[in-house]
């Protein structure tokens, strides 16, 4: 989706990541629940989470909604959500009570006001691996070529990823002219002089001509070179390597140069890596109780285990709730860790 791809202009997930309404009812439980932990079910009051419109998002407010209502007994209504749209209801109207997945960059300053004032509060680091960006080869060429370690080690063989356009030459896939991450690929392109290195670069006219070009160079076991992100399905669904620039992330740098349209002279830089968190409101400890807010923070999951997921849903054409489910009789091991083992219980019941 274009939103979780473009992580530099993210009203996202990734732009990497698009009112909001609701009134729910908190139902009070098992007659056990209310005699043994009634502080727990007169904590748990009306909750709506966003479901923003990326796969990664989406599942997690789906696995939230089981999770929550099955294991705790509340009552959970899934709202509409985008980044800004969000983010901007949650920080002025205290609702809906929590975005399960919000990718900082793109909130960076006023979601630490808002953090620092007290309207909203950090609970887990959903993605414990950040949103990912940077420029992939296929594991197979990767294992061929052992010594391509680099993007520049990379750009001295354009015979390994042969262009589309010219297969005399090497090519670079880059983003969608609308995504905002065409910007630092272009700038890096010519930072590393990929025209000199004999390849061209290659923009992508769409979100499904990016992922076509990953799959056709599978399909053909040919080699490809260019930028995606994680977590998404086509990393779950095929196995690629990020390459390193030979160099860490320069913030000023990016800012400055990297990410500005035309920079005059860009240098090499390194992607950042995104933190994402899950947001919820001041109003969400009281509502939900102190089990439901532990069970927040703790509720976090790496980008192997997203991309997979995400893979299932499309190579299965699924729907947001058929991926939650997998997920949680698929990864067992990952999501009791966020429960106690009686609510734990209550989930492996329910499915």
């Amino acid at each position: 989706m274009k939103k979780l791809r473009d992580i530099y202009s993210r009203t996202t997930g990734a732009s990497t990541a698009p009112t909001l309404a609701a009134a729910l009812g908190l139902i009070a439980g098992s007659a056990f629940l209310m005699s043994s932990a009634p502080a727990q079910a007169a904590g748990c009051g009306t909750l709506s989470i966003a479901e923003m419109t990326w796969g990664s998002a989406a599942i997690t407010a789906r696995i939230d909604k089981f999770i929550l209502e099955k294991g705790y007994g509340c009552t959970v209504q899934i709202v509409p959500g985008d980044t800004m749209p969000t983010f901007a209801s949650m920080n002025a109207e205290g609702r809906p009570d929590m975005a399960p997945e919000i990718w900082v960059a793109s909130l960076q300053a006023p979601l630490t006001d808002a953090l620092r004032d007290g309207r909203l509060i950090e609970a887990a680091r959903v993605l414990t691996d950040g949103g990912v960006e940077g420029w992939w080869i296929p594991r197979y060429i990767s294992d061929a070529h052992p010594d391509i370690k680099t993007v520049q080690d990379a750009l001295k063989h354009p015979e390994l990823f042969p262009s589309p356009q010219n297969p005399a030459k090497g090519a670079v896939h880059n983003c969608p002219s609308d995504w905002n991450c065409q910007i630092p690929t272009s700038n890096l392109y010519r930072a590393l002089k990929g025209d000199e290195a004999g390849f061209q670069l290659i923009n992508s006219g769409s979100a499904a001509g990016l992922d076509g070009s990953i799959a056709r160079a599978f399909e053909e076991k040919k080699g490809w070179l260019g930028y995606y992100w994680a977590p998404t399905a086509i990393l779950g669904k095929y196995e690629m390597v990020k390459l390193s620039f030979g160099v860490t992330h320069d913030r000023a740098e990016w800012n400055a140069c990297t990410a500005v349209p035309d920079c005059s002279a860009p240098v090499v830089n390194g992607y950042p890596t995104t933190d994402v968190y899950t947001i919820v409101t001041k109003s969400f400890p009281e509502k939900a109780g102190p089990a439901v807010l532990d069970y927040v923070k703790k509720r976090q999951w790496d980008n192997q285990t997203v991309n997979s997921v995400l893979a299932h849903m499309d190579q299965t054409s699924g729907s947001r709730e058929d991926a939650a489910l997998y997920f949680l009789k698929t990864f067992e091991p990952v999501w009791t860790g966020w429960l106690p083992p009686d609510v734990a219980a209550k989930i492996k019941a329910a499915l």
